[in-house]
């Protein structure tokens, strides 16, 4: 594993050098990175999905026992009669999908994230995507709970529904909070990364699916800033098990609560698709586009 440090700027300015010689913070080889994952030990079983409700789940999880969270609950908007917005087929969106009605969404989001200080490890970070409509209800939660919000990133994608008498709405909520603000784990692995990413939302056209999908690149980006490998990251609401794919393609392992049974096909055929390591390259061997360009003129 190699690390690097910030030093003192002891000489003069020059535009573009330090891109030019930026290094992730932590890096491993393809060999370190699964080493990590094979040898990890766990009290409690790892590498699997619980199909029951999360917060029953998450009881029963040991103390500080999790390096990672990512979740994406359910939005309090019924986007089973928004497929014709959208565009979806309905024969290919599985079935069981069930939202949380917004009068009830602050109690809600309450009852499960609570739940998280206690399972999460000192220097954990817990990631979770929302729409705008209810994200008053987590900041809340969060914050009554001792969660502490290091960044509000914005994920914007290539399109929204048609609008007449407001914005087209084409982005949604990123939080990562933590339980101590200077003890918590975020390695940078680009020079200059920014609070709004743009990834372009795509559909698996023709393949069942939940209502609602997370894009693979953006849980991987939540990945790669916020965990090793070896690391075990929770999804407490996994639908189609992106999350656990993501981890085990990138030698992390995974725990995942989901209550909608029929998702159960669904989600195993995805995990078992997905050959551990699969995606895994180092950092060092995909630099950012800034550091690409400064290098080009550099000449390194």
């Amino acid at each position: 594993m190699k690390t690097t440090q910030s030093q003192n700027r002891s000489s003069k300015y020059i535009p573009h050098k330090a891109a030019a010689e930026f290094q992730p913070t932590m890096d491993w080889t393809r060999e370190e990175a699964e080493s990590l994952y094979l040898d990890r030990i766990f009290t409690f079983e790892v590498d699997v999905v619980h199909f029951c409700d999360c917060i029953k789940g998450m009881k029963t999880l040991p103390t500080e026992s999790i390096d990672m969270i990512i979740a994406d609950p359910p939005f309090g908007l019924n986007f089973n009669e928004m497929e014709v917005l959208y565009n979806r087929d309905s024969d290919f969106v599985a079935e069981g999908y069930t939202d949380v009605e917004i009068e009830n969404y602050a109690d809600f989001t309450e009852n499960w994230i609570k739940e998280l200080p206690r399972i999460m490890k000192e220097d954990a970070g817990v990631w979770i995507f929302s729409g705008w409509t209810n994200l008053v209800d987590i900041l809340n939660s969060l914050r009554a709970n001792n969660l502490i919000l290091i960044n509000h990133i914005i994920w914007k994608y290539q399109f929204g529904v048609f609008t007449k008498r407001k914005f087209v709405t084409s982005h949604y909520h990123l939080l990562f909070a933590v339980k101590d603000e200077k003890n918590y784990f975020f390695n940078k692995i680009e020079h200059y990364p920014l609070d709004v990413w743009e990834i372009n939302r795509e559909y698996d056209r023709g393949t069942k699916k939940n209502a609602t999908k997370l894009q693979n690149e953006v849980v991987q980006r939540c990945i790669d800033f916020g965990s090793k490998p070896g690391d075990v990251i929770l999804d407490p609401f996994l639908g189609n098990g992106t999350t656990s794919i993501v981890a085990r393609s990138n030698y992390r392992h995974y725990l995942g609560y989901e209550i909608n049974q029929e998702l159960e096909e669904i989600i195993t055929n995805n995990i078992n698709q997905t050959k551990l390591g699969k995606n895994y390259q180092p950092y060092s061997e995909k630099p950012d586009k800034i550091v690409k360009e400064a290098r080009k003129k550099f000449g390194k």
